[in-house]
């Protein structure tokens, strides 16, 4: 399991799995439950390097979102 600590946005962290780039668990903690909860199950089971370059520079408040940061968690687990 990878967490990854969120910056800029309501959720505080994403815990993510990938197994041959595939996205195979994404859970956020705190953030909007049903656009979190949303998104973390729609990712599962797609490659993660589309989501990631799909997801890159969405922006809510700020510069970043919680899709931008789940982008950022992917490009980190590979790091």
């Amino acid at each position: 399991m990878f967490t990854y600590k969120t910056s800029g946005t309501c959720s505080t962290q994403i815990d993510l799995e990938i197994q041959d780039g595939v996205i195979t668990y994404c859970q956020f903690t705190r953030g909007c439950r049903g656009n979190t909860e949303g998104l973390a199950r729609m990712v599962i089971g797609q490659k993660a390097e589309e989501v990631a370059r799909r997801l890159e520079g969405v922006e809510c408040r700020g510069n970043t979102s919680c899709p931008d940061q789940l982008s950022k968690a992917i490009r980190a687990y590979h790091d």
